[in-house]
């Protein structure tokens, strides 16, 4: 004895046929608009998320004494990081380095970066950025006038120094067949490695000089630019509530478009259903409430 086949419906109308529909077109639509205004809603929350903190910004701008802005057992702070200061110390002679690329009014080149011991409060080493060539053949040339022609007379003796107070920066591999010692990127630590007697402590940070003074003469002199001294950013806060506002419209965004679907293919199962109980020879008016055969 035979066993009756279930009734097979091959696809007439496609799930795809069915969203094409005007009524389900003009859904889309709507659902579009509704998740276009979520994603909106998202935006704003997210852009008063991360906001200035006005409030907390500090003056970086009116110098203060470097020991009163570093402390060499802490490194560099957030607080100490690009805030001008002004200290007095001597350069070490012959004890210029290069470090390229440097950018510089939008322009790449190098900086010729002193050896400076700070005297108050305390003997200390800095790395002093003193003026920008553009390109690392011009600083080797400024470096040899420092040290045989007399400019760097004018960077002798005791001299006092404003400039902007830097973070360190992250290191930078030299490329194959380069000098190891080639300096990219400005490191103070790397610097004490290559300074002449260095028998005190090396600050974390570096000097950004601003050409006043015997430094502008010296710069002037070996054909160096100042280098430009930007103030930072103001430091931005994070409201972390007003971030999972902004995820959660962005979810009801995607959520309007998934609901659309939804009903979509709902429509498209009852009309399967439909077409499968007139296949069997039933009336769909007697079938129980609620009942679904899908047909994928």
């Amino acid at each position: 004895m035979s066993t009756p086949q279930k009734p097979e419906y091959l696809g007439d109308p496609t799930l795809g046929q069915v969203m094409r529909r005007p009524l389900w077109v003009l859904a889309l639509l709507l659902a579009l608009a509704v998740a276009g205004g979520f994603a909106w809603l998202g935006q704003w929350q997210m852009g008063i998320a991360v906001r200035s903190a006005d409030e907390t910004v500090l003056d970086t701008e009116t110098s203060r004494p470097l020991a009163e802005v570093s402390d060499l057992a802490k490194g560099v702070t957030e607080d100490a990081a690009g805030v001008v200061v002004h200290l007095n110390g001597t350069f070490v002679p012959e004890d210029y380095r290069v470090v390229a690329p440097r950018t510089n009014a939008g322009e790449t080149g190098a900086w010729v970066v002193g050896h400076l011991i700070t005297a108050d409060p305390e003997r200390a080493h800095l790395a002093v950025a003193l003026g920008w060539a553009p390109d690392e053949a011009a600083a080797e040339r400024a470096i040899v006038d420092l040290d045989t022609q007399g400019a760097g007379s004018r960077l002798t003796g005791d001299l006092d120094l404003e400039g902007r107070y830097m973070p360190p920066e992250g290191p930078q591999i030299p490329n194959p067949g380069e000098d190891p010692q080639v300096m990219r990127t400005m490191i103070p630590a790397h610097f004490a490695n290559v300074w002449q007697d260095v028998d005190a402590p090396v600050y974390s940070g570096y000097l950004v000089a601003h050409p006043e003074g015997a430094v502008f003469d010296a710069i002037t002199d070996v054909a160096l630019d100042p280098i430009d001294s930007v103030a930072p950013l103001p430091p931005e806060q994070v409201n972390w509530l007003n971030v999972f506002y902004a995820i959660e419209w962005v979810v009801f965004a995607g959520f309007a478009v998934f609901f659309w679907f939804r009903l979509t293919r709902d429509a498209w199962e009852k009309e399967h259903e439909l077409q499968l109980q007139e296949a069997a020879g039933e009336d769909p008016a007697d079938a129980p409430s609620g009942s679904r055969t899908s047909a994928e």
